[in-house]
């Protein structure tokens, strides 16, 4: 489902999709069913961790060459989305939070995947609240964004957002 509250036509449970390519094809570039991953990280879904997920963020798609619009943008949206992992989709101190990086041709894709199976929802703030903005924070950098069932085999969901980036080396 996108922001937008219409269905995304995401792969049925079970569907393979495609990330790195198999060993014998070569990689075209702007070759639509090919998303490289560029990182993959899991960490304890801890608050404290949040700085260092925006870091390794950061350090990654540095080496892209983003202009820096985009680059903060993703940072930025990407802690959101960890935030709202660790505060509502993890609440045992035990659980991890999985941020995935890809990108194909021009486009960048994040995933923050949680053990919550809880679709998070935008919500309206009072202007002096202290949270309740992060999905519209997300909606607000990014191309668009949405929700996304887990992987085969494991439980809860995986929150995305895509942004569209001309200049990507």
């Amino acid at each position: 489902m996108t922001a937008s509250g219409t269905p995304r036509h995401e792969p049925p449970r079970g569907t393979p999709v495609p990330s790195d390519p198999p060993a014998d094809r070569a990689i075209r570039p702007g070759d639509p069913t090919v998303a490289p991953r560029l990182l993959r990280t899991t960490v304890p879904a801890q608050a404290s961790r949040a700085a260092c997920v925006r870091t390794m963020v950061a350090e990654c798609l540095t080496g892209l060459r983003l202009p820096p619009e985009p680059l903060d943008n993703a940072v930025l949206a990407t802690g959101e989305l960890f935030a709202n992992a660790v505060g509502h989709g993890s609440p045992d101190p035990a659980d991890t939070v999985t941020v995935t990086l890809e990108r194909t041709g021009h486009e960048l894709r994040v995933t923050v995947a949680d053990r919550s199976c809880a679709a998070p929802r935008p919500r309206t703030t009072d202007p002096a609240a202290e949270s309740g903005r992060g999905l519209a924070i997300v909606a607000a950098l990014t191309d668009d964004w949405g929700i996304a069932p887990p992987d085969p085999g494991t439980t809860g969901k995986k929150v995305w957002f895509t942004l569209v980036v001309h200049g990507m080396s």
